[in-house]
């Protein structure tokens, strides 16, 4: 088992699966922004920023997996981006359940130096206070479905971070 994690974590799969993972992931997104009219609130948007890292930081792993210490340090940067987004998921689940009760503003909450909602307004502006998010399958809710996806991303991360540390 532990040679087959091993050589999982060394192999350029993982780097891959997590860029279409994550691609498609923004895809559906915008596909529920502008296709179906469900705009983002500012939790939604820090989801997609997590999510928009991990695709960075995947292509970093995909580029340069032949070097352990790029590797190993690529596996670290998803598991600090998986904890992020299962944070901010988690707080989004809350919200919406009203476990969570907060003032959800219309701000980002980004600082000027890393304004994305100036930036790309039609990728990170929010548009709506938070509150709800819409149903994907089979009555599961977006935050629902990335609760669960950052969940398992991260179990996953911290698995193959550990062997990729093996020699």
């Amino acid at each position: 088992m532990l040679n087959t994690l091993t050589k999982l974590s060394h192999s350029s799969w993982y780097w891959l699966a997590l860029i279409l993972m994550g691609v498609a992931m923004e895809s559906v997104a915008l596909f529920y922004q502008y296709g179906l009219d469900y705009g983002p609130c500012v939790l939604c948007i820090h989801v997609r920023i997590w999510v928009m890292a991990i695709i960075l930081i995947a292509i970093l792993g995909l580029s340069l997996n032949k070097y352990p210490i790029i590797r190993s340090l690529a596996y670290l940067g998803t598991l600090v981006s998986a904890i992020g987004l299962l944070e901010r998921s988690w707080k989004t689940l809350g919200v919406e359940r009203g476990w969570i009760i907060e003032a959800c503003s219309m701000d980002s909450g980004l600082p000027q130096w890393f304004a994305l909602d100036k930036w790309f307004p039609h990728m990170f502006e929010p548009w709506e206070p938070c509150g709800y998010t819409p149903e994907l399958l089979f009555g599961i809710t977006m935050a629902e479905g990335l609760v669960l996806f950052a969940a398992v991303l991260t179990l996953m991360t911290a698995t193959l971070l550990l062997a990729s540390l093996r020699k």
